[in-house]
Order: C-alpha cells, then structure tokens, then sequence
C-alpha cells in the first residue's frame, strides 16, 4: 500500500486453495487424526493459554509438607478424593501408600514423558504445516505457470496465472512464517510449562517422602519460577 499497491492484489482464491488444501492434505496424511484434531483444539491457547497454576502448586505441597510432619504421611490421605487431576492424585496415593522415594520419582516421570510425547506430537502438526506450506506453495507457483505457458497465445488470460505463480509463493512462505511456525513456538512454549509443573509436584513429593524441611522443599521449587 504505501508503494501504491492494492490488497487486492493479493487475493488469489485458486492460490490459496493449492497452498492451503496441499497444506492440509499433507499433515493429514502425516498424522493419525486425533492427533490433528488435538493439534487444532491446541491453537486456542495463542489466544487463551492454559491454566498452569505453579504457585498454587508450591502451596499444595507446603500444606502436604508441613501437615506429613506433625501428623504423618496417612493425614495426606484424606486430600486424595478431592483431588481432580489425575497425576496429582497418582502422586499422592503413592506417597500415602509409603512408597520408596525413588519409586514415587520413577513412575511419576515415565507419566511426564509420556505426557509430554503426546502433546509435543500434536503441537507438531503446526511445525509440520510451516514446513509443507512453502513447498507447496512453490507448487502453486509452477502450476500458474504451467497455465500461463499454455495460454501465451491469448494475453486476456496471462495476467491471471501470473497472479495465481507468485501469489500462492506469498501464501506458502507467509502462512509458513507468520502463522504456522509462530503457533507451533507459542505450543511448545506451553507444553514446556506444563510439563515443569509437573516436574515441581514430584520434586515436592519425593522431598516429603524423605522428610525433607518444608522451607527446603519451597526453596528447591521457587527455583522453577525463575
């Protein structure tokens, strides 16, 4: 616009039907469809993150802390009914149960990586769309100027795959770098924290199941919000 271009212009409907239906079709393929699906659903959290309470969390495992201390760890007990997350209740019950700390550590990080497998797999639906995207689009390029070879004898119809070849480059390389890429980053970044907060509860529940100070375990996970 400010070198006297129009938007217009860029508005290539066959364009975007290559890049963006290629686009779609490839990751498809790629992926199993709930995969994709939970990959799709993930996009909302650019706009409304998830809740990752670790503050919340650092507090839980104080009370759980200080209360194991006076009363021993069978007073943690009745917490577990109320608890919705299932990892969190998982965590509890073991360390209620008297497992060794290197077992309550053992199994609980086998769930994280595994927690974390499956939503990095999705999240790489966005990764995989930001690296087919240019491509394609390149073979949108090709395609409009197939047609435009093929109609060199009628000027009417040059303009138009012209349009369509460098249009649908736009599309590829933009989409790549200014949407499907950026997803993706913002994704990880959350899975990341996810996955921290996870990490901070099986810090605090080993550091009870070895007795550890309540002001010991705060200090050892107040070193995650940093």
């Amino acid at each position: 616009m400010l070198e006297g271009g129009h938007v217009s212009s860029l508005v290539q409907p066959t364009a975007l039907l290559i890049v963006f239906g290629g686009t779609l079709g490839a990751v498809l393929l790629q992926s199993p469809f709930h995969v994709f699906k939970r990959g799709l659903a993930m996009a909302r959290w650019v706009w409304v993150p998830p809740v990752i309470e670790q503050k919340r969390v650092i507090d839980q495992i104080m009370q759980w802390s200080q209360l194991s201390r006076r009363e021993g760890l069978l007073a943690l007990e009745n917490f577990i009914p109320a608890i919705k997350d299932d990892f969190t209740r998982k965590g509890l019950q073991l360390l209620v149960d008297g497992a060794d700390p290197e077992r309550i550590r053992d199994l609980l990080e086998v769930d994280i990586d595994t927690f974390e497998e499956e939503w990095r797999q999705s999240a790489k639906i966005w990764e995989s769309a930001g690296g087919y995207s240019p491509t394609i689009g390149i073979l949108g390029a090709v395609m409009g100027l197939i047609h435009v070879m093929e109609n060199l004898s009628d000027p009417t119809k040059l303009g138009p795959g012209i349009a369509v070849a460098f249009v649908a480059t736009i599309y590829g390389v933009g989409l790549a770098n200014l949407i499907y890429l950026p997803i993706a980053g913002k994704l990880k970044y959350y899975i990341s924290r996810m996955v921290a907060a996870r990490e901070m509860m099986v810090d605090g529940l080993v550091g009870i199941a070895v007795g550890d100070n309540p002001r010991i375990i705060e200090s050892r996970l107040k070193g995650y919000l940093r």
